[in-house]
């Protein structure tokens, strides 16, 4: 069975292949896996200052969680290539986070799985930014849409980091945050 992590040895991927395997591990994901990575969410927030917590709760669990029943009865009809080199290096970037993740840096084991996938699920499959438009952020900042591309409050100062999506993220720094 091929799956996410297999796609760095492909030579070039269409879009129904590269959702298929997406598909079928978010098949693979349980109750408990939701379970736990509901529990991380809420864990999580207690590092979130108060007066945003509800809203960062409510936005990652629509954002990651809820959007796993979303890519089960998704279809993707056009199966033109992606850019196989990007999608590479965000499974390569996602491999190193999940190694942190396995060994208790970071993310949930089980939220990580969710993670994984909704990131190259929006990234790749809808062509969205893995934060949802809306998405709420420290300082009264949120994710938006003009119409043409998607902006976002922390991209410039994320990008690097190693622990974020924000290198391969669609969104582009939000002019307005600078």
């Amino acid at each position: 069975m091929e799956t996410i992590n297999d796609i760095p040895s492909y030579q070039k991927m269409g879009r129904k292949k590269f959702f298929t395997i997406l598909r079928r591990e978010t098949n693979l994901i349980n109750l408990q896996d939701i379970m736990r990575a509901s529990l991380f969410l809420i864990d999580d927030a207690k590092y979130v200052q108060g007066n945003y917590r509800k809203e960062y709760l409510e936005s990652y669990t629509k954002a990651f969680i809820m959007r796993i029943q979303e890519v089960k009865a998704h279809h993707v009809e056009s199966d033109e290539l992606l850019d196989i080199a990007e999608v590479q290096d965000a499974v390569r970037l996602l491999q190193e986070q999940e190694k942190l993740a396995a060994e208790g840096e970071g993310f949930d084991p089980a939220f990580f799985k969710i993670y994984k996938i909704i990131s190259l699920y929006t990234t790749f499959i809808l062509a969205e930014s893995v934060h949802p438009v809306g998405t709420p952020f420290p300082g009264g900042l949120q994710v938006k849409y003009d119409g043409e591309k998607f902006l976002c409050p922390v991209k410039e100062r994320q990008k690097d980091n190693p622990g974020a999506v924000c290198g391969f993220c669609i969104a582009e720094q939000d002019p307005e945050t600078m």
